[in-house]
């Protein structure tokens, strides 16, 4: 299952820019519906396209592997892209 680091990134920039950021500042930044960022940062196994992640990823100046990381429904352990490849 993949886990959407969305809230980690939006506190992560807000830390830096020492503000908060609401969710509809990011939906009207990046083009993106604010119920689809609700999802990601609430839902478990959100469906997602890629367009939507590359926006994220622009958006958060941040690479795909800071934003979803690759969670083992069994054991709940979390891995990400970067762990994968070795």
């Amino acid at each position: 299952m993949l886990r959407f680091k969305l809230k980690e990134r939006i506190a992560d920039r807000e830390f830096k820019e020492r503000r908060r950021i609401p969710l509809q500042e990011v939906a009207e930044a990046t083009g993106l519906n604010r119920m689809t960022l609700s999802k990601l940062i609430n839902q478990y196994g959100a469906n997602v396209q890629t367009d939507v992640l590359d926006k994220l990823c622009s958006y958060l100046g941040c690479r795909i592997e800071e934003l979803v990381e690759h969670v083992d429904a069994g054991t709940g352990q979390g891995r990400t892209m970067e762990d994968s490849e070795h």
